[in-house]
């Protein structure tokens, strides 16, 4: 059901640029839109990837430079029967992760120090392996596609404002005004629902492909937490690539509305413990460690949240925890870590 709604939602935002291409210059401007459409298609296909990875300064390691990162992905794209994906490190203290890519053969996720200092390595797996389902599931590219249809309404809109549609559109001057504004708010709508809409599917596969649905629900409770006090300076100034993460790294943006990128948090928790449940796991094999991830955040579950848990150790701790840094900090500390 969620490749036949993702399906009908592409066809939708397709049908509506078609539409303003239609109203632009009648069947002539549908064919030029189209066109327009697949160039930046073309483009957005082959160097989509390494634009996100430039503009949130990510590093491309290896396993000498983080072993027990690199080691992971390797053992959760094993699981996931993918090829092995480029892996990054962000230098950023909020907690957050993502995947790009055209096709699993040229896949790279992302994490960034901020989430390997805050999360256990059961959790960093749980989160590994949701990236991994969107490759896996193709998201990757089917929110590039989106994307790239959502700025060239945004486009035709504005071109139809400023030199005038055909006679196609019956309300003349004040219906290219209403189009400027309701063509790309309807497309912005569209794109966040397809986002949605992938991210519950990737949440499925990613607890199975590691094995424990309590691992990547306690993983997504603990990054809501650090999105929510931890501003991310470069995704604020990248709003449209906010999308790929697995938690929104935009500000002020935690509820499930309309105009939400991602699904509320605690909807997500709830349908993986429900998963847990059918499964016959329990909160107390979430870690090795015998943490009980399940339950919402205590101080001392806080203060546990504080401390770099996984397998990175004392090394990986960044200065990034419990407040060192405001919420406006631009100058996080270079990071210890095994990333280098």
């Amino acid at each position: 059901m969620n490749y036949v709604r993702t399906g009908m939602l592409l066809a939708a935002m397709t049908a509506l640029f078609m539409g303003i291409g239609f109203l632009i210059g009648g069947q002539t401007g549908m064919v030029i839109a189209l066109l327009i459409a697949g160039g930046m298609n073309v483009f957005s296909y082959w160097n989509s990837d390494r634009m996100v990875l430039a503009m949130h300064h990510a590093k491309e390691v290896d396993e000498r430079q983080a072993p027990e990162l690199y080691s992971m992905v390797r053992t959760m794209a094993a699981r996931a029967e993918l090829p092995m994906p480029k892996v990054y490190v962000i230098n950023n203290p909020q907690p957050n992760a993502f995947a790009t890519g055209r096709n699993p053969e040229n896949a790279a996720v992302a994490a960034t120090t901020g989430l390997l200092d805050a999360l256990s390595k059961e959790e960093v797996a749980g989160v590994m392996a949701h990236e991994l389902a969107h490759v896996k599931n193709r998201d990757t590219l089917i929110m590039t596609i989106t994307a790239t249809i959502a700025g060239a309404i945004s486009m035709l809109a504005n071109f139809m404002f400023f030199f005038g549609g055909s006679r196609n559109n019956p309300l003349g001057f004040l219906g290219n005004i209403l189009m400027m504004i309701l063509a790309p708010l309807a497309a912005s709508l569209v794109q966040m629902a397809i986002s949605r809409t992938r991210e519950y599917a990737a949440d499925r596969m990613g607890a199975q492909i590691c094995g424990n649905p309590l691992w990547l629900a306690s993983a997504l409770q603990k990054i809501a937490g650090g999105a929510a006090r931890v501003v991310n300076e470069d995704a604020e100034q990248n709003p449209a690539t906010a999308h790929m993460f697995i938690i929104n790294p935009l500000s002020g943006q935690n509820m499930d509305k309309l105009f939400s990128t991602h699904p509320n948090t605690e909807n997500r928790v709830a349908a993986l413990r429900q998963m847990a449940v059918e499964g016959g796991f329990t909160e107390s094999r979430t870690s090795s460690r015998g943490d009980h991830f399940g339950v919402r955040d205590t101080p001392q579950a806080q203060r546990e949240t504080q401390r770099p848990s996984g397998p990175w150790g004392a090394a990986g701790r960044t200065g990034t925890r419990g407040g060192s840094h405001s919420s406006g900090s631009k100058e996080p500390r270079k990071p210890k870590g095994p990333w280098g």
